[in-house]
C-alpha cells in the first residue's frame, strides 16, 4: 500500500535498496565473499538513508553513516621549490607492475648497464599531505606543500608543531627531506565529534582533515590536532664538513633520515625481486585499514640511486618509482541521460549525465562512455544505477550496472545514426578499424568553431588575446570563415566588433602578426588532424624536416617513424590527400612562414637539460627556452643533479646557489649566447 506523501517509485526504490543491502551484507559478513567494494556498499547505504529521511515513518530504525565534507583554507605565501616535485604514476595490477619493471630494465640497459639487476624498496603509500622540509646546516628553515610541483605553499609555521619533524637535526647537514603529513584515525574521530558538537561541518575523511589541519593560518589549531608525519625521501643533501656519508640506495636514505631524527615508517621492505614486491603488496592489502594512518597503495622504488639517476623522469613522474594502488574507490549513482558530444575532429563521444556523486573527494556529474561498444558491453541505460570508479587520478568511469536496481521500463540505448551538431543531414559513420563514430559532414558549425578555437590556442598558433569569445564574434560578424581569414583581418574589421577599442584592436592585430611565423610541428597541431597531438607532431616534423616532405610521404614512410603507429600514420596520410584540406592549407600558407627543424640543430643539445633563472638582456626566457628546445634540449623549471646547464641572468636567486652546491655548470648570458652560436654553426 502506498504511504501518504511517498510516491510509488520512491517506495519501490527503497524496497530494492533494502533487499540489495541485506544481500551484500550477508555476503560480506557471513560468507567472506563480497561482490562489490566497501565503497560501493556504503554508497548504497547512503542513498537509502536519504530516502528514509524524507519518509521518517518508513525509515525508522535505519541509520547509515553520514559523510559530510569540509573545505580548508589555503591562503598562504607561495614559494618556488628549489628541487622540482613530482608525483608517481600508478599501476593497478601485477601485469601493469611487470610492464613497468620491463621498462626499467630496458632503460637501464639503454643507459649503459650491461646486466641490470635492480632491487626494490616497497613502502606504504600514505594517504595524507605531501610536505617538503628544508634544513640548512641541520636547522629547519622552511616547509612547503607540493603545490603544482614548481611552486608550493609556505606552511613552516604549522609544520613546526608536528612532533615527528625535528627543528634541529642530529647532524649539521643541509637537507631537503620529503614526507607525508597524516592524521591518526582516533584523532579524526575525536576532531569530527568536536566539530559536530560545535555545529561545524565534519571532515569527509582523514586525508582531508590532515590537509585542512596543516593548511591553517593559526599553528595552534594544527598543534591541537596531533598531526603526524613520516619522512620517506631525500631530494637534496650536502654533507660537507661532516662525517655523514651520502646515501647510495633508497634504503640508505631512510636509514639516514632516521639517524638525523626524522620519523620514518617502519614497515618498508627491501625486495630482491618483483615477486617479493607483489608478496609485500598482497600482505598489506587486507591490512591497510589496520594502521592508524590511511594508505591507498604501495610505493615501489628502484633501490639503487645510481640506477635512479640513469632512469630519470618523464614530464610528470619519476621512471624509477611507481605507485601500486589498492583497489580503486567506488560509489553508486544514477544515469539521468546519455548525451552525444562532437569533438573538433568530428569524433562522436557518448557521455553519461549522472546524479552528482562524491568519489575520492571530487563531485562527479559526468562520465564518458567512450563508444557504442562500451555501452553495449555494460548495457548502460538511462535510469540505471551504476557503480562509478575513480582509479588514482584518472577520469571517473562507469564499471558496472547494478541490475537489481534497474527500473522496469528502461530500454537499451540505441546509438543514433544522425547527430544534428554534425551538420548537413547530421549523418555519422563508424570509423573503419575503430570503435568510434565520426561525423560524415565536416563542415558543421559546431566542428568549425571547435577547430578555430584550437587553431588560435596556445598549443597551435598561440594568438594571444584571441579566445573563444573573440572567435565567435568574428564568425558571427562574418569577418572570418577559415584559418587564412584570420591573417587578413584589418584594424577596421576588429574595431567593428562589440566592445573593441583602439588598444584592444591593436593588441590583437599585433598577436596575429607575431603568429605569422610558426614552427612546423605547431602548424601540424593546428590543423585538427585526427590523432595528431603535440608529441606526434614534433616527431613527424623532426623526421621529415619540411611540410613538402610530409605532404608527399607514403604510408610506409609515415608508419616507419619510431613512436608513430599505423592509426596515426593513416590519419595523416588520408588528411594530406583530401582536396578540401589541401585547398584550405594552401590558402593558409599564403599568409604564414613555416620554420623547419634542421638536422644539425636538432642534435646539438640532444639529451641535455637547461634551467633558466633571472632576467636575460637580449632575449626573453621563453625565447631562450625555445632556442635550446630547437636544438634538442629539455628545459626544466628547477635545478637537480641531472641539470646540464643553469643559465643565470640578473637576480638569479636561489637556483644559482643550488646549482653551485650540486656542481651544475652555470652560464652567464654571454656564455650562453656563445654556446648557442657554436651549436648553430657546428
Amino acid at each position: 500500500m502506498k504511504q501518504k506523501g511517498v510516491s510509488k517509485e520512491v517506495l519501490m526504490r527503497m524496497q530494492a535498496l533494502r533487499a540489495l543491502i541485506e544481500y551484500h551484507r550477508a555476503l560480506y559478513h557471513e560468507k567472506d565473499a563480497p561482490e562489490i567494494t566497501d565503497e560501493a556498499y556504503d554508497s548504497l547505504v547512503s542513498e537509502l538513508q536519504n530516502l528514509e529521511e524524507m519518509s521518517p515513518s518508513i525509515g525508522e530504525g535505519v541509520s547509515p553513516r553520514d559523510v559530510i565534507g569540509g573545505a580548508p583554507s589555503d591562503a598562504f605565501k607561495k614559494v618556488k621549490h628549489s628541487v622540482r616535485q613530482w608525483s608517481f604514476d600508478n599501476v593497478f595490477d601485477e601485469a601493469e607492475l611487470s610492464l613497468w619493471s620491463d621498462r626499467v630494465h630496458k632503460l637501464l640497459a639503454g643507459g649503459g648497464v650491461s646486466k641490470p639487476a635492480p632491487t626494490y624498496v616497497a613502502e606504504h603509500k600514505i594517504d595524507g599531505l605531501k610536505v617538503v622540509v628544508v634544513y640548512e646546516k641541520g636547522v629547519l628553515v622552511r616547509a612547503l606543500t607540493r603545490g603544482d610541483g614548481i611552486t608550493g605553499e609556505d606552511i613552516t609555521h604549522t609544520v613546526r608543531t608536528i612532533k615527528d619533524v625535528p627543528h634541529v637535526l642530529k647532524e649539521q647537514i643541509s637537507l631537503i627531506a620529503v614526507g607525508e603529513a597524516w592524521l591518526p584515525h582516533k584523532e579524526f574521530v575525536r576532531i569530527n565529534a568536536l566539530r559536530e558538537k560545535k555545529g561545524e561541518p565534519v571532515f569527509a575523511n582523514p586525508r582531508n582533515a590532515a590537509a585542512g589541519s596543516v593548511r591553517q593560518l593559526d599553528p595552534e589549531i594544527t598543534r591541537e590536532r596531533n598531526i603526524r608525519m613520516f619522512f620517506y625521501d631525500i631530494d637534496f643533501i650536502d654533507v660537507v664538513n661532516t662525517d655523514v656519508l651520502s646515501p647510495d640506495t633508497q634504503e640508505d636514505e631512510l636509514a639516514l633520515l632516521k639517524k638525523v631524527g626524522c620519523t620514518v615508517n617502519p614497515h618498508f621492505a627491501v625486495c630482491r625481486t618483483l615477486s617479493d614486491v607483489v608478496a609485500y603488496y598482497t600482505k598489506w592489502t587486507p591490512k591497510k585499514d589496520a594502521e592508524q594512518y590511511g594508505m591507498d597503495g604501495v610505493v615501489v622504488k628502484i633501490n639503487e640511486i645510481s640506477y635512479q639517476r640513469i632512469l630519470g623522469y618523464t614530464a610528470k613522474a619519476p621512471r624509477f618509482g611507481i605507485a601500486f594502488k589498492f583497489p580503486a574507490e567506488q560509489a553508486t549513482t544514477i544515469v539521468e541521460d546519455i548525451v552525444l558530444q562532437v569533438g573538433r575532429t568530428g569524433v562522436v563521444t557518448p557521455v553519461a549525465h549522472l546524479r552528482p556523486v562524491r568519489i575520492a573527494g571530487s563531485l562527479v556529474s559526468r562520465a564518458t562512455l567512450h563508444n557504442e561498444d562500451q555501452i553495449k558491453r555494460l548495457d548502460v541505460r538511462v535510469g540505471d544505477t551504476v557503480i562509478m570508479q575513480k582509479a588514482g587520478d584518472v577520469i571517473p568511469e562507469i564499471v558496472q550496472v547494478v541490475l537489481e536496481l534497474r527500473p522496469q521500463k528502461t530500454k537499451p540505448y540505441v546509438f543514433p545514426r544522425k547527430v544534428p551538431e554534425c551538420g548537413g543531414d547530421g549523418a555519422i559513420e563508424r570509423v573503419v578499424g575503430e570503435s568510434a563514430y565520426r561525423c560524415v559532414a565536416k563542415n558543421s558549425d559546431t566542428l568549425h568553431r571547435a577547430r578555430l578555437y584550437y587553431f588560435v590556442g596556445k598549443h597551435a598558433f598561440n594568438i594571444d588575446g584571441m579566445g573563444e569569445k573573440i572567435v565567435d564574434a568574428l564568425l558571427d560578424a562574418q569577418l572570418i570563415n577559415s584559418y587564412a581569414d584570420i591573417f587578413t583581418l584589418a584594424r577596421g574589421d576588429v574595431l567593428a566588433l562589440p566592445h573593441f577599442k583602439d588598444t584592444a584592436a591593436d593588441n590583437l592585430l599585433t598577436s596575429i602578426e607575431r603568429a605569422r611565423t610558426v614552427p612546423l610541428e605547431r602548424l601540424l597541431i593546428s590543423l585538427s588532424i585526427a590523432h595528431i597531438g603535440n608529441e606526434t607532431a614534433r616527431l613527424i616534423a623532426r623526421h621529415f624536416k619540411s611540410l613538402a616532405a610530409i605532404r608527399t610521404a607514403t604510408l610506409d614512410q609515415l608508419e616507419a617513424i619510431h613512436g608513430i603507429g599505423s592509426v596515426v600514420a593513416h590519419s595523416l596520410y588520408v588528411w594530406m590527400r583530401t582536396k578540401d584540406h589541401m585547398e584550405e592549407l594552401d590558402r593558409l600558407l599564403a599568409h604564414v612562414t613555416i620554420v623547419n627543424p634542421e638536422e644539425k640543430e636538432e642534435q646539438a643539445f640532444l639529451g641535455q637539460i637547461f634551467v633558466f633563472t633571472g632576467t636575460l638582456a637580449t632575449l626573453s626566457r621563453d625565447e631562450a627556452s625555445e632556442r635550446v628546445r630547437d636544438l634538442g634540449a629539455h628545459v626544466a623549471s628547477s635545478v637537480s643533479k641531472k641539470t646540464t646547464y643553469l643559465v643565470a641572468g640578473v637576480e638569479a636567486g636561489s637556483k644559482k646557489e643550488l646549482a653551485e652546491s650540486l656542481g651544475v655548470q652555470i652560464l652567464n648570458e654571454e656564455q650562453f649566447l656563445a654556446l648557442l652560436s657554436r651549436a648553430t654553426e657546428g
